[in-house]
């Protein structure tokens, strides 16, 4: 299954469903190669109940200012790409509104699947 983005922008964004205590929400998230870790913004986190401040695993993450500890939280269930995980770790973190995201689609989402990004044609595809 394939999903069409614009190759003109500066960042692939995908829409992405996460369920979480309290309902879900669609999230646009960047596709990020280069984090090991899927990250979504703390507020929008709170927005489907999950609790931050009752998190005792907090993972440390570097960032383009420098180290932080940030909550690792499960949340029910994620799906982005026509693919869905269930009980999935994402980090937690604040985002500036100049981010222009929701947070960022992780290499760890992506894990066991074979990617294809084609900037030619604008589409993605990972089977």
């Amino acid at each position: 299954m394939s999903f069409s983005f614009d190759p003109e922008d500066g960042l692939i964004i995908v829409p992405t469903e996460v369920e979480g205590p309290a309902g879900s929400a669609v999230l646009r998230l960047a596709l990020d190669t280069g984090a090991t870790s899927t990250l979504i913004n703390a507020s929008l986190l709170v927005a489907v109940g999950c609790d931050l401040a009752l998190v005792l695993d907090r993972v440390e993450m570097t960032t383009g200012s420098g180290i932080e500890f940030t909550p690792r939280i499960i949340v029910a269930k994620i799906v982005a790409l026509g693919h869905s995980r269930r009980n999935f770790p994402v980090l937690g973190h604040t985002l500036p509104p100049s981010a222009g995201v929701d947070g960022l689609l992780g290499l760890d989402f992506l894990r066991n699947h074979a990617l294809t990004i084609d900037f030619r044609n604008g589409w993605i595809s990972i089977g």
